[in-house]
């Protein structure tokens, strides 16, 4: 049942435009599975041959360019400050990491913090209010965002090729160990800002 649900998710012409809308969405709301949902579409796209893999790169990659760039936007105009939730010590200590690495590695701190979730956000938010130069800023996070896609997808990809049993099984391993890779990146950067702010 779950097989046929997932081979006939994968078929469907509906598959690219929820990855579209859940990577996008990532941006803004680090609930929202991003990462998980193109490593599962990496997965469907060797396990069952839909959708196309270099599709699956090509839509994630443009729709976490367009939701980088529209974080960095809302920072260029609204700034750091304008909302409750901005003004939360956690979130101005991630500002305020943010804004001291991007003063001296910008492309790195960027480059970085776009396999990060809730650094992601509060990075670029930062590179807008900082007014990092846009045409600099775009050609990063585009890059940025072609490596993400390209790790996110070969996961799914490779287990789905190694590990035997079929769609549900490449979807649940491969996701797991996004997930696991994803919360062991959040866990050592979190020591880091509980570090740089006993300094």
């Amino acid at each position: 049942m779950i097989e046929e649900l997932l081979t006939h998710v994968a078929h469907s012409p509906w598959a690219l435009p929820l990855l579209f809308l859940l990577v996008l969405g990532d941006a803004f709301l680090v609930l929202v599975p991003g990462e998980a949902a193109v490593t599962a579409f990496g997965a469907l796209a060797v396990s069952t041959g839909q959708p196309n893999p270099v599709t699956v790169v090509a839509v994630a990659t443009v729709a976490a360019v367009m939701g980088d760039a529209a974080c960095y936007l809302i920072g260029r105009t609204v700034g750091l400050e304008r909302w409750r939730w901005m003004r939360t010590r956690r979130v101005r200590a991630a500002f305020a990491w943010s804004h001291a690495r991007l003063q001296r590695r910008a492309a790195l701190v960027l480059f970085t913090a776009r396999f990060i979730p809730f650094a992601r956000l509060a990075v670029n938010l930062t590179a807008g209010a900082t007014r990092i130069a846009a045409p600099r800023y775009l050609t990063i996070a585009g890059l940025a965002a072609l490596a993400w896609a390209l790790y996110q997808a070969l996961i799914g990809a490779v287990v789905a090729a190694v590990v035997p049993g079929g769609p549900v099984v490449a979807v649940v391993v491969s996701v797991a160990l996004a997930l696991a890779v994803g919360l062991a990146i959040d866990a050592v950067l979190a020591r880091r800002l509980r570090g740089t702010r006993a300094e």
